[in-house]
Protein backbone atom coordinates (compact mmCIF):
# COMPACT_ATOMS: atom_id res chain seq x y z
CA UNK A 1 0.00 0.00 0.00
CA UNK A 2 0.94 3.82 -0.75
CA UNK A 3 3.01 4.85 2.54
CA UNK A 4 1.00 8.51 4.18
CA UNK A 5 2.89 11.23 5.96
CA UNK A 6 1.33 14.01 7.98
CA UNK A 7 3.07 17.01 8.38
CA UNK A 8 2.51 19.36 11.72
CA UNK A 9 4.30 22.56 10.99
CA UNK A 10 3.31 25.77 11.91
CA UNK A 11 5.66 27.79 9.25
CA UNK A 12 3.97 27.39 5.91
CA UNK A 13 7.04 27.72 3.90
CA UNK A 14 8.84 25.48 6.02
CA UNK A 15 6.16 22.74 5.45
CA UNK A 16 6.30 23.41 1.94
CA UNK A 17 10.02 22.82 1.94
CA UNK A 18 9.29 19.35 3.59
CA UNK A 19 7.23 18.36 1.29
CA UNK A 20 8.93 19.33 -1.68
CA UNK A 21 12.01 17.65 -0.86
CA UNK A 22 10.14 14.43 0.07
CA UNK A 23 8.58 14.69 -3.15
CA UNK A 24 12.02 14.04 -4.05
CA UNK A 25 13.48 12.14 -1.67
CA UNK A 26 10.22 9.82 -1.46
CA UNK A 27 8.29 10.02 -4.67
CA UNK A 28 5.73 7.01 -3.26
CA UNK A 29 4.89 9.10 -0.07
CA UNK A 30 1.18 10.43 -0.09
CA UNK A 31 1.92 14.01 2.21
CA UNK A 32 -1.71 14.26 3.94
CA UNK A 33 -2.98 18.05 4.03
CA UNK A 34 -0.53 20.17 6.47
CA UNK A 35 -1.76 21.74 10.06
CA UNK A 36 -0.32 24.09 11.76
CA UNK A 37 -0.90 22.93 15.54
CA UNK A 38 -0.55 20.25 17.85
CA UNK A 39 -4.23 19.67 18.86
CA UNK A 40 -4.83 19.83 15.00
CA UNK A 41 -1.80 17.07 14.36
CA UNK A 42 -3.90 14.62 16.93
CA UNK A 43 -6.88 15.22 15.43
CA UNK A 44 -5.73 14.52 11.55
CA UNK A 45 -3.36 11.52 13.10
CA UNK A 46 -6.46 9.72 14.42
CA UNK A 47 -8.84 10.13 11.67
CA UNK A 48 -5.85 9.00 8.55
CA UNK A 49 -4.31 6.99 10.65
CA UNK A 50 -0.60 7.83 8.62
CA UNK A 51 2.47 5.45 8.67
CA UNK A 52 4.51 8.63 9.54
CA UNK A 53 4.69 11.88 11.20
CA UNK A 54 6.16 14.96 10.93
CA UNK A 55 5.94 16.91 14.27
CA UNK A 56 7.48 20.30 14.94
CA UNK A 57 8.69 20.25 18.12
CA UNK A 58 7.55 24.70 18.86
CA UNK A 59 3.81 24.85 17.37
CA UNK A 60 1.42 27.49 18.75
CA UNK A 61 -0.37 25.54 21.97
CA UNK A 62 0.77 22.22 22.22
CA UNK A 63 3.98 21.25 21.21
CA UNK A 64 5.12 18.48 18.74
CA UNK A 65 6.45 16.13 21.83
CA UNK A 66 3.27 16.80 23.39
CA UNK A 67 0.68 15.74 20.49
CA UNK A 68 2.82 12.78 20.61
CA UNK A 69 2.23 11.84 23.88
CA UNK A 70 -1.37 12.94 23.67
CA UNK A 71 -1.87 11.17 20.46
CA UNK A 72 -0.33 8.01 21.81
CA UNK A 73 -2.52 7.95 24.56
CA UNK A 74 -5.59 7.70 22.45
CA UNK A 75 -4.20 5.77 19.72
CA UNK A 76 -6.62 2.40 19.17
CA UNK A 77 -4.86 -0.21 19.92
CA UNK A 78 -5.26 -2.57 16.46
CA UNK A 79 -3.55 -0.18 14.25
CA UNK A 80 0.19 0.45 14.36
CA UNK A 81 1.85 3.57 16.03
CA UNK A 82 3.07 6.24 13.46
CA UNK A 83 6.95 6.23 12.70
CA UNK A 84 7.58 9.97 14.47
CA UNK A 85 10.14 12.32 12.90
CA UNK A 86 10.94 15.87 15.19
CA UNK A 87 11.24 18.80 13.37
CA UNK A 88 13.02 21.06 15.15
CA UNK A 89 15.73 24.30 15.11
CA UNK A 90 19.30 22.97 16.27
CA UNK A 91 19.00 22.73 19.44
CA UNK A 92 22.23 20.50 21.16
CA UNK A 93 19.99 19.04 24.00
CA UNK A 94 17.25 17.92 21.93
CA UNK A 95 19.66 16.63 18.57
CA UNK A 96 21.20 15.29 22.04
CA UNK A 97 17.65 13.62 23.17
CA UNK A 98 16.58 12.63 19.85
CA UNK A 99 19.72 10.49 19.37
CA UNK A 100 19.84 9.14 22.20
CA UNK A 101 16.16 7.41 22.43
CA UNK A 102 16.87 6.46 18.50
CA UNK A 103 13.95 8.92 17.71
CA UNK A 104 14.68 10.94 14.39
CA UNK A 105 14.95 14.41 13.93
CA UNK A 106 14.93 17.15 10.97
CA UNK A 107 16.57 19.95 11.33
CA UNK A 108 15.24 23.89 9.85
CA UNK A 109 15.98 24.62 7.55
CA UNK A 110 15.66 21.56 5.59
CA UNK A 111 18.71 19.35 4.40
CA UNK A 112 18.11 17.51 1.42
CA UNK A 113 21.20 14.80 2.01
CA UNK A 114 20.17 14.56 5.65
CA UNK A 115 16.30 14.04 4.89
CA UNK A 116 17.19 11.28 2.43
CA UNK A 117 18.96 9.37 5.58
CA UNK A 118 15.87 10.12 7.23
CA UNK A 119 13.52 8.59 3.89
CA UNK A 120 16.20 5.56 4.53
CA UNK A 121 15.68 4.91 8.00
CA UNK A 122 11.84 5.42 7.97
CA UNK A 123 11.87 3.02 5.06
CA UNK A 124 13.39 0.24 6.94
CA UNK A 125 11.05 1.15 9.85
CA UNK A 126 7.77 0.57 8.07
CA UNK A 127 9.11 -2.47 5.84
CA UNK A 128 10.09 -4.30 9.70
CA UNK A 129 6.96 -2.87 11.00
CA UNK A 130 5.30 -4.73 8.23
CA UNK A 131 6.49 -8.14 9.46
CA UNK A 132 7.13 -7.92 12.94
CA UNK A 133 4.70 -5.14 13.85
CA UNK A 134 5.24 -1.80 15.97
CA UNK A 135 6.74 -1.90 19.46
CA UNK A 136 4.37 0.49 21.37
CA UNK A 137 5.68 0.41 24.39
CA UNK A 138 8.92 1.57 23.09
CA UNK A 139 7.55 4.25 21.53
CA UNK A 140 6.25 5.50 25.10
CA UNK A 141 9.63 5.22 26.43
CA UNK A 142 11.04 7.49 24.31
CA UNK A 143 8.41 9.62 24.58
CA UNK A 144 8.23 9.83 28.58
CA UNK A 145 12.25 10.74 28.01
CA UNK A 146 12.02 13.45 25.43
CA UNK A 147 9.07 14.49 27.62
CA UNK A 148 11.35 14.96 31.01
CA UNK A 149 13.19 17.77 29.05
CA UNK A 150 17.26 19.00 30.08
CA UNK A 151 17.87 17.98 33.35
CA UNK A 152 16.84 20.44 35.78
CA UNK A 153 18.94 22.04 38.44
CA UNK A 154 18.10 20.51 41.93
CA UNK A 155 15.66 22.39 44.20
CA UNK A 156 14.71 21.96 47.52
CA UNK A 157 12.00 20.16 48.30
CA UNK A 158 8.44 21.74 48.59
CA UNK A 159 7.22 21.15 52.52
CA UNK A 160 4.22 23.70 52.44
CA UNK A 161 1.97 25.04 49.91
CA UNK A 162 0.90 28.94 49.85
CA UNK A 163 -2.70 29.45 48.07
CA UNK A 164 -3.79 32.51 48.00
CA UNK A 165 -7.50 32.06 49.26
CA UNK A 166 -9.38 35.97 49.24
CA UNK A 167 -7.71 38.02 51.49
CA UNK A 168 -5.22 35.64 52.93
CA UNK A 169 -2.91 32.91 51.99
CA UNK A 170 -3.54 29.53 53.12
CA UNK A 171 -0.65 27.28 54.01
CA UNK A 172 -1.16 23.48 53.26
CA UNK A 173 1.29 20.82 54.00
CA UNK A 174 2.69 18.46 50.94
CA UNK A 175 2.32 15.50 53.31
CA UNK A 176 -1.49 16.49 53.11
CA UNK A 177 -1.85 16.67 49.63
CA UNK A 178 -3.79 13.70 47.70
CA UNK A 179 -3.00 15.27 43.83
CA UNK A 180 -2.11 18.25 41.81
CA UNK A 181 -4.15 18.21 38.46
CA UNK A 182 -3.81 21.13 35.88
CA UNK A 183 -6.82 23.17 35.55
CA UNK A 184 -6.38 26.34 32.67
CA UNK A 185 -3.87 28.63 34.17
CA UNK A 186 -4.01 26.98 37.56
CA UNK A 187 -3.01 23.76 39.50
CA UNK A 188 -6.25 22.12 41.70
CA UNK A 189 -4.13 21.00 44.90
CA UNK A 190 -6.51 18.45 46.29
CA UNK A 191 -6.38 17.68 49.97
CA UNK A 192 -8.81 15.40 52.26
CA UNK A 193 -10.46 18.41 53.75
CA UNK A 194 -10.79 20.38 50.39
CA UNK A 195 -8.63 21.50 47.50
CA UNK A 196 -7.09 25.49 46.51
CA UNK A 197 -5.94 26.26 43.56
CA UNK A 198 -2.52 27.90 42.70
CA UNK A 199 -0.53 29.52 39.56
CA UNK A 200 2.50 27.32 40.00
CA UNK A 201 2.54 25.23 36.43
CA UNK A 202 2.63 21.63 37.05
CA UNK A 203 6.08 21.38 35.14
CA UNK A 204 7.69 23.64 37.23
CA UNK A 205 6.06 22.02 40.55
CA UNK A 206 7.35 18.55 39.61
CA UNK A 207 11.13 19.39 40.36
CA UNK A 208 10.12 20.77 43.62
CA UNK A 209 8.51 17.13 44.81
CA UNK A 210 9.57 14.48 46.14
CA UNK A 211 9.81 12.06 43.18
CA UNK A 212 9.66 8.85 45.27
CA UNK A 213 6.25 10.22 46.77
CA UNK A 214 5.07 12.35 44.24
CA UNK A 215 3.98 10.26 41.02
CA UNK A 216 3.30 11.80 37.39
CA UNK A 217 0.05 9.30 35.87
CA UNK A 218 -1.08 11.68 33.31
CA UNK A 219 -0.18 14.58 31.44
CA UNK A 220 -2.13 16.65 33.60
CA UNK A 221 -1.84 15.04 37.01
CA UNK A 222 0.48 14.32 39.89
CA UNK A 223 -0.83 11.95 42.49
CA UNK A 224 0.69 11.61 46.01
CA UNK A 225 1.66 7.71 45.94
CA UNK A 226 0.27 6.39 49.46
CA UNK A 227 -2.92 8.05 48.57
CA UNK A 228 -3.31 5.74 46.30
CA UNK A 229 -5.66 3.12 47.66
CA UNK A 230 -6.63 0.71 44.02
CA UNK A 231 -5.77 0.67 40.75
CA UNK A 232 -8.45 -0.52 38.10
CA UNK A 233 -8.43 -1.82 34.80
CA UNK A 234 -11.34 -0.86 32.41
CA UNK A 235 -13.03 -2.98 29.44
CA UNK A 236 -11.15 -0.45 27.30
CA UNK A 237 -7.72 -1.79 29.33
CA UNK A 238 -7.30 1.99 30.97
CA UNK A 239 -6.01 2.17 34.26
CA UNK A 240 -7.78 3.88 36.77
CA UNK A 241 -6.77 5.35 40.10
CA UNK A 242 -9.06 4.84 43.51
CA UNK A 243 -7.93 7.11 46.28
CA UNK A 244 -8.03 6.50 49.82
CA UNK A 245 -11.55 8.27 50.81
CA UNK A 246 -12.13 10.13 48.37
CA UNK A 247 -14.58 9.11 45.56
CA UNK A 248 -13.18 10.71 42.21
CA UNK A 249 -11.13 7.64 39.96
CA UNK A 250 -8.00 8.89 38.28
CA UNK A 251 -7.38 8.03 34.49
CA UNK A 252 -3.84 6.76 34.19
CA UNK A 253 -1.91 7.70 30.65
CA UNK A 254 -0.58 4.90 28.40
CA UNK A 255 2.63 6.67 29.06
CA UNK A 256 2.83 6.23 32.84
CA UNK A 257 1.01 2.84 33.34
CA UNK A 258 4.39 1.11 33.85
CA UNK A 259 4.52 2.24 37.33
CA UNK A 260 1.69 0.36 38.18
CA UNK A 261 2.46 -3.21 38.32
CA UNK A 262 2.48 -6.02 40.92
CA UNK A 263 5.43 -6.50 43.01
Amino acid sequence: MTPTALIAEDEPLLAQALQAELARAWPELQVLPTVGDGAAAVRAALEHRPDVLFFDIRMPGQGGMEAAAELAEDWPDEAPFPALVFVTAYDQYAVQAFEAQAVDYVLKPVQPARLRRTVEKLQGVLAQRASRGTDLEATLGQLRHLLQGAPAAPQPQLRVIQASVGNSIRMVPVDDVAYFEAADKYVRVVCADGEVLIRTPLKELLPQLDAQAFWQVHRGTVVRAAAVESVHRDEAGKLHLALRGRKERLPVSRLYAHLFKAM
